[in-house]
């Protein structure tokens, strides 16, 4: 589970729900893991036993060269370092995998172009720290009605693009069900993806119109929309994908719902509409559908 699934969520209500839920592992976001302190994250994340996904989020550096972009440089090191803390942290098998979001169009500009340069401008910056530390940094692409406000980035293909100058090792992209669903390349740039193995997570939430008057907040739960996790979910497993497999809901009526209600409502809807696309990590023993919704 992504901690975004359950926003209003401490880190320790977090840590506390999803284990006790069945699940192996936790995407976490950075703002719970501050108000702790990152050694304190990493101690308390250990504890639990869980498994460590991803770091949501960084990125958003696509304003012109100056204090705010520099300011944004530092804080993707900043998080370049959280992710590498708590991936030692977590559970065997934890994936140092930090997701960016690009960012929007700068205020009072119209140039998508020249931010998306500044986004592979950032990139390389960035690459040789995040390769000194082991992370990943996945490139999310975002749907197109988010291009304007949050990321220039809104297809799989200009994710891979921009990723392709570096080792996939450190820089690889984010397939996100809700943001990737729609387009019609999205088959081959998966297999482009994972033929390159540049695929860093693996996210799944459902689309559902009409979407409400603030759209980041309408993620429902898989199997209650439209997307069709079967397709999507068997071309990831082409192509020998392994990692762990994220549900990641935005949605201001699953945020107010108890924490636990949430969790064991993601379990079922991923088991009835992603686990079985799954192959089974060990065939003579497989786990239960919920316990793999991670």
């Amino acid at each position: 589970m992504n901690q975004g699934t359950i926003k209003r969520s401490t880190l320790d209500d977090a840590l506390r729900a999803v284990a006790s839920g069945g699940y192996e592992s936790i995407g976490l976001w950075r703002e719970p893991v501050q108000e702790v302190g990152l050694a304190e994250s990493a101690r308390r994340l250990s504890a639990s036993g869980l498994r460590f996904s991803t770091l949501c989020r960084a990125g958003f550096f696509t304003m012109e060269e100056g204090p705010a972009r520099r300011a944004a440089i530092d804080d993707n090191r900043r998080a370049i370092e959280e992710t590498a803390t708590l991936a030692a942290a977590g559970a065997d098998g934890s994936a140092a995998v930090l997701v960016l979001v690009a960012g929007a169009i700068p205020d009072g500009s119209r140039d998508v172009i020249g931010a998306r340069e500044r986004v592979a401008d950032a990139l390389a910056e960035l690459a040789p720290e995040a390769a000194a530390s082991g992370v990943t940094l996945a490139i999310e692409p975002l749907h197109p009605m988010f291009a304007s406000d949050r990321c220039v980035v809104t297809t799989l293909k200009q994710a891979l693009d921009l990723a392709e100058p570096f080792d996939p090792a450190v820089v690889g992209v984010t397939v996100d069900t809700f943001h990737i669903w729609w387009d019609p390349e999205v088959l081959p740039q998966i297999a482009r993806a994972g033929a390159s193995g540049r695929i860093a997570t693996y996210q799944v939430c459902d689309w559902k119109t009409p979407l409400p008057a603030n759209v980041l907040n309408s993620r429902h739960y898989p199997g209650d929309g439209v997307i069709d996790f079967a397709t999507l979910t068997r071309a990831v497993e082409a192509t020998g994908y392994a990692g762990d497999v994220e549900v990641e809901l935005f949605n201001d009526d699953i945020w107010a719902a108890p924490f636990d209600e949430v969790v064991a409502r993601t379990a079922a809807s991923f088991g009835e509409a992603v686990a079985p696309h799954l192959a089974p990590v060990d065939s003579a023993a497989a786990v239960p559908a919920p316990a793999t919704a991670v």
